[in-house]
C-alpha cells in the first residue's frame, strides 16, 4: 500500500510525524508538507511565484519533503511533482477540529480536496488543539470502521475529527457554525473601524441542536469520531434540479 500524507500545520508539526508513524507498519509513506504552518489557506495553489522544495529527514523508512507552499501544492507536489500514485491520501494530524463551514478555510481540508481532483481518495484528521495524539489504537479502529463498511465505495473524501478518549465513530454531516469571529485592533488606544494593524479572533459556539448526533460538532462534543463524508462539487445539485426539472 502506498500513502501520501501532507498537513498545514508544516513539516515540524508533531501530528504528521505521529501519522506518518502510525502508517509507516503497513504502508509506503511519502510525506511532502509546508516549510512552515499554512492554517486557514484552504485550496490554494501558488502559480504566481516559484517555490523551495527540500528532501528532509522527518522518521526512519519515510520519503518526506518540505514544500515552501500551501497544503495543496504538498499534494499537488507529491502527486504531480513526484509522479507518483497512493492508493490513499492523509492529511494531519491537524492541530484544531475542522468542522461545520469551518471546513471551507482548512487548509487541510484543502489538501484532501485537491487529492480527490486528482483521482485519489483521501481523509483529513483533526484534534482539538489542547488534546492529545490519538493511540495507534484509535487510529486502527478508525480505518477498521472505514474499511469493513466500505465507506470509499461511497465518496472519495472523508473529514475526520478525533476527540480524547472516543466514545464510538460516528458518521456525520456539516454541522451549524462552530466559531464565532471578532476583528480586534492590536494597537493601544484603537477602536474597530480606525486604520491600524488587526488581528481576528474566535471562540466556539454550541450547535444548535445538540441532540442531533449526525451534526459533526455534535458528535465531536458528546465524545465521538465524526466521519464525514465530503465533495469538492461546488454545483448546488438541488437549484440545479429545480432550474432545468422542465427541460
Amino acid at each position: 500500500m502506498k500513502i501520501l500524507i501532507v498537513n498545514d500545520d508544516g513539516i515540524d508539526a508533531p501530528g504528521i510525524l505521529h501519522l506518518a508513524k502510525w502508517a509507516k507498519r503497513f504502508a509506503d509513506v511519502t510525506v511532502c508538507a509546508p516549510r512552515v504552518e499554512q492554517s486557514g489557506r484552504s485550496h490554494a495553489i501558488n502559480f504566481i511565484e516559484p517555490f523551495e522544495i527540500k528532501h528532509v529527514e522527518l522518521c526512519e523508512g519515510v520519503d518526506a519533503y518540505s514544500v515552501d507552499s500551501t497544503p495543496a501544492d504538498c499534494t499537488r507536489f507529491g502527486i504531480i511533482g513526484l509522479g507518483r500514485s497512493y492508493d490513499l491520501v492523509l492529511s494531519g494530524i491537524n492541530y484544531g477540529v475542522n468542522m461545520s463551514g469551518d471546513i471551507v478555510y482548512s487548509g487541510t481540508v484543502g489538501a484532501i480536496f485537491e487529492a480527490e481532483s486528482r483521482g485519489h481518495r483521501a481523509a483529513a484528521l483533526s484534534i482539538a488543539k489542547e488534546d492529545p495524539l490519538p493511540e495507534f489504537s484509535v487510529l486502527d479502529s478508525i480505518f477498521e470502521f472505514i474499511n469493513k463498511n466500505r465507506l470509499f465505495d461511497a465518496s472519495n473524501l472523508y473529514n475526520v475529527n478525533i476527540p480524547p478518549s472516543p466514545k464510538g465513530i460516528k458518521i456525520t454531516r456539516q454541522g451549524d457554525a462552530y466559531f464565532s469571529d471578532e476583528f480586534f485592533p492590536i494597537e493601544a488606544g484603537k477602536k474597530n473601524g480606525d486604520d491600524g494593524i488587526y488581528i481576528q479572533r474566535g471562540h466556539a459556539v454550541p450547535d444548535t441542536v445538540p441532540e442531533d448526533l449526525t451534526r459533526d460538532t455534535v458528535a465531536f462534543a458528546n465524545g465521538y469520531i465524526s466521519v464525514t463524508p465530503m465533495t469538492s462539487c461546488r454545483t448546488d445539485a438541488r437549484a440545479f434540479q429545480a432550474l432545468t426539472n422542465d427541460e
